[in-house]
């Protein structure tokens, strides 16, 4: 009887237990939740990209013009002046341009074509057996150029230039006697800085500095009766301008 009992009691136990585990019910892990690395979107770059055409307004400046003569008679070099002055053009420009640009992330780089003229000029008195008046004159001059640069925020291009230039001038030597001007071409080479922004997308303004160079060039003046008066000219100088582009 006692073994009976103490199996019964066992028994309700191990039941007791078993419900209690039942009803406490299956609980399921907690997985810790994912968080998301933030998403950064890179900066908005605006397109540059497309053909634009546009004018300026500039102011050409520095142009040192060392002042040299030579008088020959007969192929015979009689005389020569070194260093007499300096024929420092400078004046108001104006000028067209047209291009074509293409764009790799925030680089800009393209050609562009432009030609510019205005009032470009100097004049400075020497002392060659005389006092003669010599005076340089920048008629126009065309140029082909590279443009690079880099796209800084949307609305802003800084840029640089790198091309070839060809300019048609005067040069006159004037004294007591009379005057004379020969014509005569040169090429060179240019370069520049700038900045241009966007006022919407297809109008922007800009502003450059650009140098350019011609070399030196020999011109000769016809005295007569086998003589000449011959000079080198050198008219490179500065340039500062300002203008409008229009993209289409």
């Amino acid at each position: 009887m006692r073994h009976t009992f103490f199996l019964a009691t066992c028994t309700l136990g191990t039941l007791s237990a078993a419900s209690g585990a039942l009803a406490g019910g299956y609980v399921a892990p907690v997985a810790e939740p994912v968080v998301a690395a933030p998403v950064v979107e890179a900066a908005p770059v605006s397109d540059w990209a497309g053909g634009y055409a546009g004018g300026s307004i500039g102011y050409s400046f520095g142009g040192g013009d060392e002042v040299g003569l030579d008088l020959y008679e007969s192929d015979t070099l009689v005389q020569r002046g070194t260093n007499l002055g300096s024929v420092d053009v400078k004046g108001v420009t104006a000028g067209l341009h047209a291009g074509y640009r293409w764009q790799r992330d925030n680089w800009v780089f393209g050609p562009e074509l432009w030609i510019e003229g205005g009032s470009v000029d100097a004049t400075e008195t020497v002392d060659f057996g005389g006092a003669i008046d010599v005076e340089s004159t920048v008629n126009y001059i065309v140029g082909l150029q590279l443009k690079t640069g880099y796209v800084v925020n949307p609305q802003t291009l800084v840029y640089g230039t790198a091309g070839a230039v060809y300019g048609d001038f005067d040069y006159t030597l004037s004294d007591a006697a009379g005057s004379e001007t020969v014509n005569y071409d040169a090429s060179g080479y240019s370069l520049g800085l700038g900045v241009e922004r966007k006022l919407r997308d297809n109008l922007s303004v800009f502003a450059e500095w650009q140098y350019r160079s011609f070399g030196k060039t020999e011109v000769t003046y016809d005295l007569g009766d086998g003589d000449a008066l011959k000079t080198r000219a050198t008219p490179e100088h500065h340039n500062i301008k300002v203008g409008v582009n229009f993209r289409f």
